[in-house]
């Protein structure tokens, strides 16, 4: 079995305020970003354990250590699946924002369930997910969603950005989500993100915020830059994703689509 595990980016992001359990509360929309995906299959190999194979492009931590094994252990205490082979190939770029990670863990976590006709339903699906980090579970849905607690808690939001374009800058350096945290302040929005996304989004700039660009850009002003170029260029809305370093810009039409690939290989239509 065979699953494109896409990204997303986040569409504003405010930091509502510090839980006692050490989190954050936040809210934010997250939208999937289907054309930049990872390639994740997993095949029953009628043996014990979990094969784990990778390709493409390098993550930062050693193969057992990787998310998409984090998974499988999870799923092998809970459901007692076994004997498998993971093959990752990786194209999302990490430390960016963009949810890469947690979308390979999503994607196992789905195919071990249809592998071995364990007929969870999207809630425990869901459930398994969040037990892996913040942003997995809204993978299994992977639609747009208004998320909040630590973003495991998800609520369909109706958002239609067809017929826009979407670039998506990776800068050569990354933010680790510690560093993005330690700098936050958190606070509640007078105006809630939902209703604030319900404006045009050519009204969104200055209106739509992340939070985490306010204690980032200082320290890393690269990343700063990338959002400048992207309104520079013509972007309607710019904004970092997530925690960093990704930033994306949306743009309307489709005609300038070839011009865009100067800035960066991840141009979309929507």
């Amino acid at each position: 079995m065979i699953l494109r595990a896409n990204c997303k980016i986040n569409l504003g992001l405010d930091i509502l305020r510090r839980r006692a359990d050490g989190y954050h509360d936040l809210e934010t929309v997250m939208f999937p970003v289907r054309g930049l995906f990872d390639e994740v299959e997993v095949v029953r190999t009628g043996t014990t354990g979990a094969e784990f194979l990778t390709e493409g492009l390098a993550v930062d931590c050693p193969d057992e250590e990787n998310i998409c094994l984090k998974a499988f252990r999870l799923m092998h205490d809970r459901y007692g699946v076994d004997g498998v082979r993971i093959h990752l190939v990786k194209r999302v770029p990490f430390g960016a924002g963009l949810g890469g990670g947690s979308s390979d863990a999503t994607a196992v976590v789905v195919a071990l369930d249809r592998l071995f006709a364990l007929g969870l339903s999207e809630e425990e699906l869901i459930a398994r997910a969040a037990e892996l980090g913040s942003d997995t579970a809204f993978f299994v849905r992977n639609t747009p969603q208004l998320c909040t607690g630590r973003g495991e808690v998800m609520t369909p939001f109706a958002l239609d950005l067809t017929g826009m374009t979407l670039v998506v800058v990776k800068p050569d350096e990354g933010v680790s989500t510690r560093e993005a945290y330690a700098g936050v302040r958190p606070r509640v929005p007078v105006v809630p993100l939902a209703e604030r996304l319900r404006r045009p989004v050519a009204e969104w700039q200055g209106l739509v915020t992340n939070d985490f660009e306010e204690s980032v850009f200082p320290v890393h002003p690269a990343i700063r830059a990338v959002k400048e170029q992207l309104l520079e260029a013509g972007a309607l809305y710019a904004s970092m994703s997530g925690s960093g370093s990704a930033v994306f810009g949306l743009f309307a039409g489709h005609e300038k689509g070839e011009e865009l690939h100067a800035l960066s290989p991840f141009v979309f239509e929507l």
